[in-house]
């Protein structure tokens, strides 16, 4: 996720928790209706932003885990 922070968009600044927090808010929102539908495509739209940058998040947790392992099982093996 690091070189997408470059990209400018304040989104890919949000830390996993602040994106997921912030996409529970959306959800919330989302279903307790009472919205217009121009204000609940804007908080549909901003929920598919926040659930990438999460997604992003996630990817990059599971590289990291997958390159320590096989670093683990090449000096288990070496």
């Amino acid at each position: 996720m690091g070189a997408d922070k470059k990209t400018g968009d304040p989104d890919e600044r949000l830390s996993y928790e602040q994106a997921r927090a912030e996409l529970a808010a959306v959800v919330e929102r989302l279903e307790a209706g009472g919205t217009s539908l121009e204000e609940s495509l804007a908080l549909w739209e901003r929920g598919e932003r926040l659930a990438e940058v999460c997604q992003r998040w996630l990817d990059g947790a599971r590289e990291r885990i997958d390159a320590t392992r096989r670093a683990r099982e090449d000096s288990v093996t070496s």
